[in-house]
This record gives C-alpha cells, structure tokens and sequence, in this order.
C-alpha cells in the first residue's frame, strides 16, 4: 500500500509538488499523468526515497518513508525511464547481484521464470552494453521484480520496447496487481493508462488536478461524462 499526505517539495523557490495527497492499495494500479512539469517526476522519486519531500509523510507498504527508510525501500521497486544498468554485467550477473542486495537465498529458482517472462532466457550471458534499448529495459524490470515488492513504482516503462514487448509488458504489469502488489504507473500515452489503471492522479502545476476511477473523476461534471482519458486530462489541464 502507498500513503502519501500533504507532500510538498521546493527547489529553492520553486514549488515543485503542492500538498499532495493520496492513496494506492494492493491490486490497485493508479496512474499517474500531467504535462510536462507537472510534478511526476518529483513525486516518483520522492516515493523511491531519491529524494528528500520538504514537507508530508509518504508511507510504503506501512512503513513512513522517513522513519524506516529501510523496509520502505526493501518492499518497493522503483524503474525509472532510463534504465541504471552496469555495463560490464551481464543480465545474469545483474540478477545476481540484486539478490545479494536483497539477501535473497533462492535467487536462480526466481530469476529462472523472470528471465522466460521479460523474454531474457537467451540473452542471460550477454553484457548490458550488447542489449538493445528494449532489452535493458526489460532487464531493469527484471531486477525490480527479483524480489517480488509489494509496491512498484514505473516511470515510462514500455519504452523502447516493440509491439509484442508491450503487450507483455501490460501482462506482466496486471499480474503484479493481481498478486496484490500496489502500482503505480507513470506515462504519456494515455491509452496505455486507460487500458491498464484503476485509478487516475492528474498533476498540474506540482498540484492534484484530479484523484479517483474515471467515473469518479467524470462524476459532478456533465460535460466529461462518456468521454476517454484524453479528452478528461486535457479538458482538466486546460488544454482542449
């Protein structure tokens, strides 16, 4: 589960994210979208513990971000849009070594079926630097969901990846929110966001636009009822 309260985050006079608050629980998969600007990015990595909020409480999977950023930390997985990968590692050595981070004791019997799943298998002894841009982005997914999070956090994940990627990257993301891991997915393509999330968060402005299921965020407001996700962000964004 995903708790956040009253997060706000200046650079210097800059008000990047404004009192925002909302919640993510198991099996949920909220997505979060804005313009450019908007505050994603803070609240992401904020979220990850990168970086510190200036104000608020962010809780992961029961634990304040501030006060245990250990078990936070060790219950989420964060995939930014560029994957960090070694590049003198190769996929199977990155595996390896995220298990020994973790102290994961079984660490072959869970990479086996991640690897067939993110379609690694062949690809197990090759170096970072020889993986297409798709590739490592699936590596990176990969080491996230090494150690099963209860929270996963996504930032752009399907990029690079071609059409059959995409699809099974949808797959693998609906089956982390079924096992019952709180999701959080991040990403322009809207159509992306409609087809896979059960809740919205709309930024504007480091602000909350709009927080809830698209009947929720539709209802009161006549002129949104029926319509997609892209006529409601860009109706509440001011840009239709």
């Amino acid at each position: 589960m995903i708790e956040v309260t009253g997060l706000t985050k200046l650079y210097g006079s800059l008000t990047a994210v404004q009192d925002l608050s909302f919640r993510v629980g198991p099996g949920e998969i909220l997505g979060l979208v804005g313009p450019n600007g908007a505050g994603k990015t803070t609240t992401l990595r904020s979220l990850a513990g990168i970086i510190r909020p200036t104000a608020g409480t962010l809780r992961v999977a029961g634990h304040d971000l501030q006060l245990a950023p250990i078990p936070a930390k060790r219950a989420l997985a964060f995939i930014p849009d560029e994957p960090q990968l070694f590049d003198h590692l190769t996929v199977a050595e990155h595996l390896g070594f995220v298990a020994r981070l973790y102290g994961l004791g079984d660490a072959s019997a869970r990479s086996g079926p991640l690897l067939a799943e993110l379609e690694l298998t062949d690809k197990r002894d090759a170096l970072a630097t020889e993986l297409s841009r798709g590739m490592k982005q699936k590596l990176a997914i990969a080491c996230g969901l090494l150690h099963e999070p209860q929270v996963l956090i996504l930032d752009e994940p399907l990029t690079g990846l071609d059409p059959l990627g995409i699809r099974r990257m949808k797959r693998t993301i609906r089956g982390r929110a079924e096992a019952g891991a709180a999701v959080i997915l991040s990403s322009h393509l809207l159509t992306l966001v409609e087809e896979l999330c059960t809740h919205l968060l709309i930024l504007q402005g480091g602000r909350r636009v709009a927080f809830g299921s698209m009947a929720e965020i539709s209802a009161g407001r006549p002129e949104l009822s029926g319509r997609g996700l892209e006529e409601i962000f860009l109706s509440l964004t001011g840009n239709d």
